[in-house]
């Protein structure tokens, strides 16, 4: 006896739930065997011959229990690459060598900005960002006010922006940066 996909496509229709069960327990997903029977389906629409088929109801199940596999490992696929075009979309946050250049060439002249302080200036501002002291304690220690401490550090953090600020070129670049920089006495410094 020879059995026809449209025999085959109706057998699915009538035990569409009990093959929606075992399917389900089969791939562990409802929604994977349900995707799975309607593709089964969709394929059934042939005209050629098919032959004798000894259990239909395995045969079908054989045919979606492939399908929902292939659908999972076609899932698995994608989401390997998009997890591998999701990590090389990921930023570098590490700095570039010219990020890294520029920031030597900041902290060069931040270091010898605060060499060039005055001497109270200096220990203000030291005392304050580096050793975390309040104004309060640092006005005790030098015997000074606390808006002169105050002072004294505006005074310290300008004269770093405007050090900066020469020394750094407009656009970034630090091919561009100048060559000299003049110090606090009017002398040319490389």
């Amino acid at each position: 006896m020879t059995t026809t996909w449209t025999a085959l496509r109706h057998l699915l229709t009538m035990q569409y739930k009990d093959l929606h069960f075992r399917l389900t327990r089969q791939l562990g997903s409802e929604d994977l065997a349900r995707e799975s029977l309607h593709e089964t389906w969709l394929r059934l629409h042939r005209h050629d011959e098919i032959g004798p088929v000894e259990r239909p109801i395995s045969f079908l199940l054989q045919i979606a229990g492939n399908i929902g596999k292939d659908r999972r490992r076609a899932e698995r696929r994608r989401a390997r690459r998009s997890n591998v075009d999701a990590a090389a979309e990921i930023a570098d946050t590490a700095p570039g060598p010219a990020r890294e250049a520029m920031a030597r060439i900041d902290l060069d002249v931040v270091e010898q900005a605060i060499r060039d302080l005055p001497p109270r200036a200096r220990t203000v501002l030291i005392a304050i960002r580096h050793r975390g002291l309040s104004h309060e304690a640092i006005a005790a220690q030098l015997g000074i006010s606390r808006r002169t401490v105050f002072y004294e550090l505006r005074a310290a953090i300008e004269l770093l922006e405007a050090r900066l600020a020469r020394k750094r070129p407009s656009n970034g670049r630090i091919d561009d940066a100048p060559k000299n920089i003049c110090t606090n006495d009017g002398h040319e410094s490389s």
